[in-house]
């Protein structure tokens, strides 16, 4: 029943993070576009009132007309829409996911046996937990120390950027491929939903009192919510990988995990760069960022290359009833019943007909195991996904079991 109910909250919470994530995204992108698509104010009005920018735009049969005051407008507008709930809503809902697929069961997805000291299931609980309040504290500190500093955008950036790269390490040597890429991708949205919370939102809250009280409006607020406004564009698209990254084996098992995630998260912020950079461009503010691009798509066609898998050795099959060639064990192909064995150790816990049988696939017969044959071969030996959360508790001696017994024709008898 444990199973059951874990399995509604992982969906239903998994429903809303997404739906929220949508929003919040959606909301940045939007604001990233308009600011960077912002033209001079041609009507003496809105130039007198101290407005920056305007932008006319048409959507949905109407035409829209936003402004932009810099510091503050001339007058406060009994109602201002505030955008914070699609943040502090993302990450709440994250991290409820976060706990009942990873924390609650930390000695499946957060610890790995195979490794030669694997640590207690609480330690790992807080390590993974340090992982998000530790790099959003150094991160803050990054952007406190230098951040108002002269080119002091480049310095953050440059240090922020090694800062990600010892987290990506770090993260892949001590927790299994697919939680280490889970919670780089969590630690970078708590920075972001951080900066709204600390920085952001106070900030616009500090403005608003100012004009409510009638005094000046310090724009430090202003230039501080933006600064940490365009770090949270620039992580959308790596957080966005990490988080789709637990889906694809292959990425987060290689041997350098902890560089394939630096180079894909690189290549998310080279083209999310781009897109950023390019309605300036159509506006004659900046050159085409096409080389940003360009980077960005090298970069995932040199890890794709990279990742290739080695051609796979031909096997002759054998008959599944082990008769030819004096029987599987004879020819060097792993028995039923010894593959079986390191099935019931790893693999019928969530498929059995006895357990929760995910996806409804069972291993209880020979029969349930051959009809399922070429899925064990490719969610274990080609993609390195199972078992689920981690995966490295097959020895590679258990894997090539897997790897023999298909390729010798999935033989049933014993």
């Amino acid at each position: 029943m444990e199973a059951y109910i874990l399995d509604w909250a992982n969906l239903l919470l998994r429903w809303l993070h997404v739906i929220t994530a949508i929003a919040w995204v959606g909301s940045s992108f939007y604001f990233v576009f308009l600011d960077s698509s912002l033209t001079p104010p041609l009507d003496e009005k809105l130039k007198r009132d101290g407005a920056t920018g305007e932008l006319w735009a048409v959507h949905g049969g109407g035409f829209y007309h936003p402004v932009k005051y810099a510091v503050s407008p001339p007058k406060l507008p009994d109602h201002l829409h505030w955008f914070f709930w699609e943040s502090y809503t993302t990450w709440l809902s994250g991290f409820a996911l976060l706990t009942v697929s990873y924390l609650w069961n930390a000695n499946i997805y957060l610890v790995n046996p195979a490794s030669g000291n694997p640590m207690h299931p609480h330690m790992a609980i807080v390590a993974a937990l340090a992982f998000l309040v530790v790099f959003w504290l150094l991160y803050d500190g990054i952007c406190r120390v230098f951040g108002e500093k002269e080119n002091g955008d480049s310095i953050v950036g440059a240090l922020v950027l090694v800062l990600v790269c010892i987290a990506a390490v770090l993260a892949c040597h001590i927790f299994p491929g697919q939680a280490a890429f889970l919670l780089m991708g969590a630690m970078l949205a708590t920075s972001m939903s951080a900066n709204v919370f600390f920085w952001i939102i106070p900030g616009q809250r500090k403005v608003v009192a100012a004009l409510k009280a009638g005094q000046p409006v310090d724009p430090i607020h202003g230039k501080r919510g933006k600064q940490r406004s365009v770090h949270n564009t620039y992580f959308t698209l790596p957080v966005l990988f990490a988080m789709l990254s637990n889906h694809y084996g292959w990425l987060y098992n290689h041997a350098l995990n902890w560089l394939v995630l630096i180079l894909m998260m690189f290549a998310g912020a080279a083209i999310r760069q781009f897109f950023v950079m390019r309605h300036g461009f159509k506006l004659g503010r900046n050159r085409h960022p096409w080389p940003y691009a360009l980077v960005g798509v090298l970069v995932i066609i040199g890890v794709a290359i990279w990742l290739k898998p080695a051609p796979a050795a031909v096997t002759a099959p054998v008959a599944a009833t082990g008769a030819a060639s004096g029987g599987a064990a004879a020819s060097g192909v792993p028995s039923y019943s010894e593959m079986h064995a390191v099935m019931e150790k790893h693999c019928v816990v969530c498929h059995s007909a006895n357990t929760i049988a995910q996806k409804n696939v069972k291993f209880d017969s020979p029969d349930d195991v051959k009809s399922h044959a070429q899925q064990v071969y490719q969610q274990v030996v080609v993609l390195k996904k199972m078992p689920f959360g981690n995966p490295g508790v097959l020895t590679p001696q258990e894997v090539d079991i897997f790897k023999r017994w298909y390729e010798g024709g999935a033989p049933t008898t014993p």
